[in-house]
């Protein structure tokens, strides 16, 4: 049963330089006729693959305030009247601090959105300038006040690491700003230089200097120290939260759980079968206009993919993967099936068996990806 539903706006009022997700400028774009097709894609998917009700939706981007407060407007109200909306627990809007204003706080409000996740990256004025982002520090902050101003009580701050030129000092100076400002959740990701973006192009030039990774091991140690001693608890690799306000859209991801793709380059699950929508906005609205779904391509899934895909995303957790469940959902012995690969990892101590589930050590934490790759084509089909 899919209850849970992403939606794309690709617009940006500008270009981040580290940012490979589907996106274009604002300026001169179709974003009437974009918001109508999307709206369409929906209807036209409840009626293929209907939702008795979808607990949580998450709109991204691109960025979804670069709407003006009377299509953001169009675009909710019109998602009520064709997703079952009437139970959802938790729905989040990203937000770009330069682009959140009171009139579309409001709306937003209105019309049911009750998690927002802002956009920050770093809290450092010139590495700011470096990745692009044209917001402040003192912006960060005023939005954040608006936002409760407006109500809202579940912001998420998104940071980077592992930026050009960063020392960890700036890093550290940047948690301890973000868990200043009392907010429920902190996402941090280590910089991963993209194709197709501004940083790809610098570093195949040979003109991006990145952190040593030993300075990035300092970072994401820091982090965890600091959001520990924040309570804010540590839910997934990189995800951090006051209890009860972990993001319930994204452990979906991380359950390996099936979800809507709506929009432009969007990625879904459904029914088994994993899609990714077109992604440049006009071979988008010529599949909504000739009545069908803009599906480019499409995978079904496996059940060796599935179980794989169970692991590598589950392990990111830090409850880990529980092994009666993974039984009861796929039918073998989590035990069995990994036996060789558990073994070794437990001898690194990068993996140990806890509380009925399989966790990452905090030595693990740091290795991730050499844990998930040991249970990635090991299994028979």
């Amino acid at each position: 049963m899919v209850t849970a539903a992403y939606v794309h706006i690709p617009f940006c009022e500008h270009i981040c330089h580290y940012c490979d997700f589907n996106k274009v400028f604002l300026k001169n774009q179709p974003v009437d006729e974009y918001i109508k097709a999307l709206l369409k894609e929906m209807k036209r998917a409840m009626k293929d693959t209907p939702a008795s009700s979808l607990k949580t939706v998450y709109i991204g981007g691109g960025t979804p305030t670069a709407l003006t407060a009377v299509q953001l407007n169009t675009l909710l109200k019109g998602m009520k009247e064709v997703l079952p909306l009437n139970n959802i627990e938790e729905y989040t809007i990203e937000v770009n601090p330069d682009s959140i204003q009171e009139e579309k706080l409001a709306v937003i409000k209105e019309n049911g959105v009750n998690r927002l996740s802002i956009g920050v990256q770093t809290f450092n004025e010139s590495l700011l300038k470096e990745i692009g982002r044209t917001h402040t520090k003192s912006s960060v902050e005023d939005a954040i006040r608006r936002s409760r101003q407006a109500g809202f009580t579940n912001i998420s701050l998104d940071l980077m690491f592992g930026l050009p030129g960063q020392h960890p000092v700036q890093f550290i100076e940047t948690i301890n700003e973000a868990i200043n400002l009392n907010i429920e959740h902190i996402s941090a990701y280590s910089l991963k230089v993209e194709e197709k973006t501004v940083f790809y192009n610098r570093q195949r030039q040979g003109k991006l200097t990145l952190p040593p990774e030993e300075d990035e091991v300092i970072m994401y140690e820091q982090l965890l120290k600091r959001t520990k001693e924040a309570e804010l608890f540590q839910y997934e690799i990189s995800n951090f939260a006051k209890k009860g306000y972990e993001s319930k859209h994204n452990l979906v991801y991380w359950n390996n759980e099936e979800y809507y793709g709506f929009g432009a380059g969007a990625h879904g699950y459904v029914n088994g079968i994993r899609y990714q929508n077109h992604g440049p906005i006009p071979k988008y609205l010529k599949a909504i206009e000739q009545g069908a779904l803009p599906t480019l391509h499409s995978h079904k899934v496996s059940p060796v993919e599935r179980i794989e895909e169970a692991m590598f995303m589950g392990l990111r957790k830090r409850e880990g993967v529980n092994i009666d469940h993974f039984e009861q959902r796929y039918g073998r012995s989590l035990l069995d099936s990994f036996a060789p690969q558990i073994e070794l990892l437990k001898e690194r101590g990068l993996v140990v068996i806890h509380d009925g589930a399989i966790q990452l050590t905090e030595e693990g934490l740091l290795l991730g990806n050499e844990v998930f790759e040991q249970f990635i084509a090991v299994l028979e089909s």
